[in-house]
């Protein structure tokens, strides 16, 4: 199984998640919203405070993905969310789209009030 941390507290994380999860086959995916999922994310030596910062993923050989790489992940599994994948893992695309994610992280975090 995949794990996904994702911040539950948080109304956009949230309902891109849910979206996900609608879509998404069945036993592939641990949604672990940050708020009852510590023990996990110590488990992998996971700081709340990076998991709010960008999404992070353990793939099922237990490596962990984080920002756009979880995301890419996470379509990868995904049916037509697929293409997406393979498009932002282009290095060009990938570099605009870390960046561009980065910026909108670290905004999102500092308006955090939790």
């Amino acid at each position: 199984m995949i794990t996904i941390f994702y911040d539950d507290r948080c109304g956009m994380c949230s309902r891109e998640i849910n979206y996900y999860k609608k879509i998404a086959p069945k036993e592939v995916f641990d949604w672990a919203g940050i708020s009852y999922s510590k023990d996990k994310l110590a488990k992998y030596n996971i700081s709340e405070e990076q998991s709010l910062k960008l999404l992070h993923a353990i793939d099922d050989k237990n490596k962990l993905h984080i920002g756009v790489d979880a995301f890419i992940l996470i379509w990868k599994q995904l049916m037509v969310w697929r293409i997406l994948a393979r498009i932002v893992a282009l290095p060009i695309v990938y570099c605009c789209v870390t960046t561009t994610y980065k910026i909108f992280a670290n905004k999102r975090f500092r308006k955090l009030k939790y």
